[in-house]
């Protein structure tokens, strides 16, 4: 009875989809309010300066004075089109070496509506405001750079790729001053040419660069860019990109880049017994970026380390799929975009946290990595990437070779297809037992954009792992419809029972995952709903399937009524999720009758403005689980008086209420804390705190760093991991020097 119920609901919730989707779609087609691109592109003009600029922020030299201005923005958000209380002046300027970019960013309150949360380099978009510029030196009209500059002068740089993927953790060598003033504040960007990839082909009018530039004015959460983008999109959709004239670009340089590091480490090792053991450690080594030529670029690196890299944050999961733990090395970070499944999160056959760590998972212990390289040439036919680490040998696993290739061909407007090919050898280690091991992944990919506001992307890999008889599949289909007012989705995911990619990651293996759904999204208008800037109705089906034999795994759908994001950037939301199950894992190793289950649960979720000196948010789910019950709640709060002093905490709690053969009760507990202190943006400290009460585990993570000239650091770093039950306790202290020069 069960079974038929579960199968009749899901088909009348099937039927419902359609109905919903093509009456949304239909309704749409008569008011998209998109708008295609100019046949015309708009332009801005840059002149040469003719006197040295200091970037300072103050734009007070003769230059800047006859620079041609562009102010006729257009308004994004909250609203498309009309009138916005947030102007601003933009002004370009280069010489022999720089770009700049002179802005004044008017706002009426001065230094009393400044909304900046902390001068962290990288800040997250949303919570500040920001003045940001795009350039596509090549006029790809599928790819940018973008440069982000807060009030107070902290940076933020990054790549998109086809308004779809982006590298956030992307640095290049580049310098903002900023002056807060009465009625504003201004800004002051000095780009190095020799921070940019261009073809110098022509000079003066016949330059011509994509650029968009936009403003967001956090405490509106008013947005406008320039030239006219539509707000379904973002100001990273360059094919709608105005033109950068007037340069006379100097010849491209050697474009060679080092940044050499030495480092001392300190470790105190405490077993469980209590006895101590020290150890010390020298290491130097580095990495070399050469810009073979405007298209292409080839990285090196030797004795790599990632000593300041964020660490891991704990989750405490209770569902049966892996845990994606995010890559947050520099050096694998970059470019990581152009590799097939770059922006699939569910099946990635290259996913670069797979080298240099013992396993992909939570607190995996690092293994040196001897060398690297990274070659990456991409122009407007097509990109060519390649990857080659050696990871050296240790007590527990022999050494390792990874070897990545891929190509991509673009095509048509928006349009590419892909082949990306993956190799992982293992080496032998007799002593432990540890057999050669190999592992290779083909993969196909692409992405398709047949209208703006239709994206279809694709994946189908294939892997071998030592004989020919280990070959498994994987397989990924996404396609999404965003006009303005409204998403509809639908995204497929299969992977094999035998599928592997051994320097790759997947949710789950003998899996169809069918997720589709879609929300409609209604712009309030009027001044009584003036504190509601967007109300997004809709519904998610995920479903699972056994990829071996079809049969049904579980299903859940996510219905939410209630989804309001208000005016100042906070958002409520409610849900009601009725679930189908077929039990075939254990949570937490609890033992539930294997059986099938139908259950409903319920969700609420608040989170105020993130833009101010105080915020929060909470998030409550309850409900039956399996044959008992589980209260699921988070919380945060974030105190940041000024941005020189922040303060976050988070706390996380699962409680799990009579749960299967012995009716189990347990209380899962995770808390974390940090606190960020800054100078300015350039000196900096923070300290991280987590205790996760499932292991008795906490973690300390205490950083230092002082960026003494751009891109150039020494940091301090103190990290303790502890059982709190026992006396095992592993404490470490760095210092890491690295130097970074352009040439």
């Amino acid at each position: 009875m069960l079974h038929y119920s579960r199968s009749i609901l899901l088909k009348l919730f099937f039927s419902g989809c359609v109905f919903f989707l093509l009456h949304c779609a239909e309704a749409n087609a008569q008011n998209a309010q998109n708008f295609l691109p100019t046949e015309q592109a708009s332009e801005i003009r840059a002149v040469k300066a003719a006197d040295d600029i200091q970037v300072d922020g103050r734009l007070d030299e003769p230059s800047w004075q006859k620079a041609p201005v562009t102010e006729e923005f257009f308004r994004m958000e909250p609203r498309q089109r009309g009138s916005y209380q947030y102007t601003s002046r933009v002004k370009v300027l280069y010489d022999e070496k720089n770009l700049y970019f002179g802005i004044y960013a008017r706002d009426s309150l001065g230094r009393k509506g400044v909304r900046v949360q902390d001068f962290r380099r990288d800040f997250i978009y949303g919570e500040n405001d920001v003045m940001y510029i795009q350039l596509d030196p090549q006029n790809l009209k599928r790819y940018c750079v973008s440069f982000q500059t807060t009030p107070l002068g902290t940076q933020r740089d990054l790549q998109v790729f086809d308004d779809n993927f982006k590298d956030n953790d992307w640095d290049a060598l580049w310098r903002v001053r900023t002056i807060v003033v009465d009625s504003g504040y201004y800004a002051e960007f000095a780009i190095p040419f020799k921070s940019l990839r261009y073809e110098r082909l022509a000079t003066g009018d016949s330059v011509s660069w994509g650029i968009t530039l936009a403003r967001m004015a956090r405490r509106d959460y008013e947005t406008t860019v320039f030239p006219a983008i539509p707000q379904a999109y973002s100001p990273y959709r360059m094919t709608y990109a105005a033109q950068l004239k007037g340069l006379e670009l100097p010849e491209p340089s050697v474009n060679l880049r080092t940044q050499p590091y030495a480092l001392y480490q300190y470790e105190r090792l405490t077993d469980e017994k209590g006895q101590m053991t020290t150890n010390q450690n020298f290491k130097a080594g580095g990495e070399i970026k050469w810009a073979v030529n405007p298209h292409a670029v080839l990285d090196l690196t030797f004795n790599t380390d990632f000593a300041q890299a964020d660490v891991d944050r704990a989750v405490n999961n209770l569902t049966r799929f892996n845990v994606f733990f995010p890559e947050k090395r520099q050096f694998f970070l970059e470019n990581s975009g152009v590799y097939a499944g770059a922006n699939v999160s569910a099946i990635k056959p290259f996913f670069s946290r797979t080298i240099g760590l013992a396993n992909a998972q939570f607190n995996a212990d690092p293994v040196p990595i001897d060398a690297g390289a990274r070659f990456t040439d991409r122009t407007e036919e097509r990109t060519l990437a390649g990857l080659y680490v050696h990871q050296r040998s240790t007590e527990n696993q022999g050494a390792a070779n990874f070897g990545v290739l891929r190509y991509a061909k673009n095509y048509g407007r928006q349009n590419n297809i892909g082949l990306m090919l993956t190799h992982r050898l293992d080496a032998a280690k007799p002593n432990i037992g540890f057999a050669q091991q190999n592992n290779t992944t083909l993969t196909i990919d692409g992405l398709m954009r047949p209208k703006d506001e239709i994206t279809i992307q694709y994946l189908a890999s294939a892997s071998r792992d030592n004989s020919p008889d280990n070959i498994g599949f994987a397989a990924s289909l996404f396609a999404g419809y965003f006009p303005n007012n409204m998403y509809l989705g639908w995204l497929t995911n299969v992977v094999s029972e035998k599928y592997l990619p051994g320097m790759g990651f997947i949710f789950q293996n003998d899996v169809i995952q069918h997720n589709p759904g879609g929300y409609y999204i209604i712009r309030p208008k009027g001044e009584k709903w003036r504190w509601i800037r967007r109300w997004d109705p809709g519904f998610f089906l995920d479903m699972y399937q056994s990829a071996s034999d079809g049969t049904f795994q579980s299903a859940q759908i996510d219905i939410f009524p209630i989804w309001f994001i208000f005016q100042d950037g906070g958002k409520f939301t409610g849900s009601i999720l009725p679930t189908w199950d077929h039990f075939f894992f254990r949570p937490l190793g609890i033992a539930v009758t294997p059986d099938e289950y139908y259950y409903t649960r319920y969700q609420l979720s608040y989170r105020s403005d993130a833009s101010k000196k105080i915020s929060g948010s909470i998030s409550y789910q309850w409900g039956d689980y399996y044959d008992g019950q589980l209260q699921e709640v988070e919380m945060g709060i974030r105190i940041a008086p000024i941005p020189h002093i922040a303060f976050a905490a988070e706390y996380s709690y699962k409680g799990i209420q009579k749960l299967g053969e012995q009716q189990t009760t347990t209380d899962l507990h995770l808390l974390t804390s940090e606190l960020r202190l800054a100078y300015n943006p350039r000196i900096r400290a923070s300290a991280f705190y987590q205790y996760n009460t499932a292991t008795e585990q906490g973690r300390w993570n205490i950083r230092g760093s002082w960026e003494f000239a751009p891109l150039s650091f020494l940091y301090v770093v103190f990290n303790e991991n502890s059982f709190l039950d026992t006396s095992i306790r592993n404490q470490s202290l760095i210092s890491k020097l690295t130097y970074l020069k352009q040439f």
